[in-house]
Order: structure tokens, then sequence, then C-alpha cells
């Protein structure tokens, strides 16, 4: 596809942020099966039935621009689900795995925050009032998750993988 406008970088974005979060939901149940804390094991769980509503919410915000959301692949994301599958192949203690998983998980939540407000910005900007309100929602839940990785690392994560010392 040509970009020669900003509708085109728009649907660009769009598309970049499906494939995202297709490779996501897969790279989610394999982090959630090598969680060995309870909590993370939930919350990643969690984050994967929400991924399912954002990948809902994409293909709704294409169908309303008429195009499709397939025919890209992230490759941005694609690196980061690599890194947490040479972690998890490294097997390092269950307690520094999980501290490790944490910070896999807020790489991905940082670069879709980063993917989902520049296509937030963009609809609002071509006047897309309503996607801008659906890609605001997914904005929102990614920050909400990226919080609550944060506080299980920091109440209770990372204090039990230092104990692993």
């Amino acid at each position: 596809m040509e970009m020669e406008t900003l509708k085109d970088l728009y649907v660009e974005e769009l598309k970049d942020l499906y494939s995202a979060e297709k490779m996501i939901i897969k790279g989610l149940e394999r982090m959630t099966k090598a969680a060995s804390d309870p909590e993370l094991k939930q919350a990643f769980k969690s984050h994967q039935a929400m991924t399912e509503k954002h990948v809902q919410r994409l293909e709704t915000i294409c169908a309303d621009l008429d195009v499709s959301p397939r025919g890209k692949k992230c490759v941005g994301m694609e690196g980061l689900i690599e890194e947490a599958k040479e972690l998890i192949g490294e097997k390092p203690d269950p307690d520094v795995l999980d501290a490790g998983l944490i910070a896999a998980a807020q790489h991905v939540e940082h670069y879709e925050m980063a993917g989902y407000g520049c296509a937030r910005t963009y609809a609002r900007q071509l006047g897309f009032a309503d996607q801008a309100d659906l890609l605001q929602t997914t904005l929102d839940e990614e920050g909400t998750t990226d919080k609550l990785l944060t506080e299980l690392a920091e109440t209770k994560i990372n204090i039990e993988a230092q104990r692993a010392d």
C-alpha cells in the first residue's frame, strides 16, 4: 500500500495493531503456562480475554473504513514476543521468570500504548470521532494492565525474585 495521506498512514497503523494483537493472544497463552504465580497467571488470562476485545474493535474500525485489518506483519511485536520466548527457554528460577515475564509483558503494553495513541490521534485528526473513542478505550485498558503489572511486580513478584538470590 502506498502511503500518500494521513488516512493511509492511519490504516497502516490499524493493520499493524491488528497483527500485534493477534500475536499477543498467542504470546499470552505461552506466558500464562510459563508463569508460576497464580495472580500473574490470572492477570495474563484476563488480558488475553481483553485482547480478544481489542481485536474486535480493530475489526469494527476497519469495517467502517471498508478495509481489511489483515495484510501487515508487526515486526516490532514479533521481536518482543520472541524475547519473551527466549526468556522462557532459558528456564530461570520460577520467581525470576515471573519477574521477567512481567517485564516482557510491560514492553508489549508500552508498544501497544504508543501505537494506539498514534492511531487515536490520527482518527481525531481525520474526523473519525467514534473510531477515536474506540481506540481510546483500548488505550485506557492497556494503561490499566500496565499499572496492574507494576503493582504485582512491586508488591510481590520482584520481592520473591530477589529472595531467589
